[in-house]
């Protein structure tokens, strides 16, 4: 394996840990390639460290970290298509769409039929509007969404134009939806989960992600820190 020239640029492909923020995993990988670049004794090297692509902390998988140089593309990589897995829970919402809080409400799911399911992924598939869940980090009035829903605000945010390239169901165990999704920049699988429990005259509510391509860059190549700080 060739050496590290972080100044330059680098891309690196690393695999985010379950409840890490993606900024947790910058912050990590930056502390370790300054701690590699630094001389005792001397000033610390500043380099430029940043991701192609915001990972819930629940959420796995690949984050794009780029370094020095190329920082400068990390536009172009955050607009690729991205792929995911995980699992939609039926039958139940949260206020965030995921585990990160408790259950709000809850829904019969003994109307649901595996034709239902399978023809609410087909109908899900295309161009759409999708409006981001309010803990999110898009922006309202200068500020972060997520701040002012978790400070009990009310929170109204405009629909967004995405796609979903493809949505495969991979396996159904009541009330748990196995799922693969590839789309466009900007989608947030949560909604994804709020708008397909509505579909089915239910609730639902993400319990499980992990993003597993973004373009052509795949999770299989990917390193988790411990691998990561072990290279440097």
């Amino acid at each position: 394996m060739k050496p590290f020239d972080f100044q330059t640029g680098e891309v690196l492909l690393i695999d985010k840990p379950y409840r890490w923020t993606s900024f947790d995993a910058v912050n990590k990988i930056k502390f370790s390639i300054r701690h590699k670049l630094s001389t005792p004794g001397e000033a610390k090297v500043k380099i430029k460290v940043g991701h192609a692509g915001t990972l819930d902390p629940l959420a796995t998988g690949l984050l794009i970290v780029c370094t020095g140089k190329e920082t400068k593309n990390i536009d172009s990589y955050q607009a690729q298509e991205k792929e995911y897995t995980g699992t939609f829970r039926l039958g139940a919402t949260t206020p965030c769409f995921d585990l990160e809080q408790e259950v709000d409400h809850t829904y019969p799911t003994a109307h649901i039929t595996e034709a239902m399911i399978r023809q609410a992924a087909i109908d899900f598939t295309g161009v759409q509007e999708q409006i981001p869940p309010a803990f999110s980090a898009v922006k309202k009035e200068g500020k972060r969404a997520y701040k002012l829903a978790r400070a009990g605000q009310e929170v109204v945010l405009q629909a967004r134009t995405i796609e979903i390239k493809e949505f495969e169901i991979t396996d159904m165990r009541m009330p748990d939806i196995d799922f693969r999704i590839v789309c466009t920049k900007g989608t947030y699988i949560r909604s994804m989960a709020r708008d397909f429990g509505l579909a089915l005259d239910s609730g639902a509510h993400l319990i499980a992600l992990r993003r597993t391509r973004i373009g052509s860059f795949n999770v299989e190549k990917a390193l988790c820190i411990s691998d990561f700080e072990a290279l440097v």
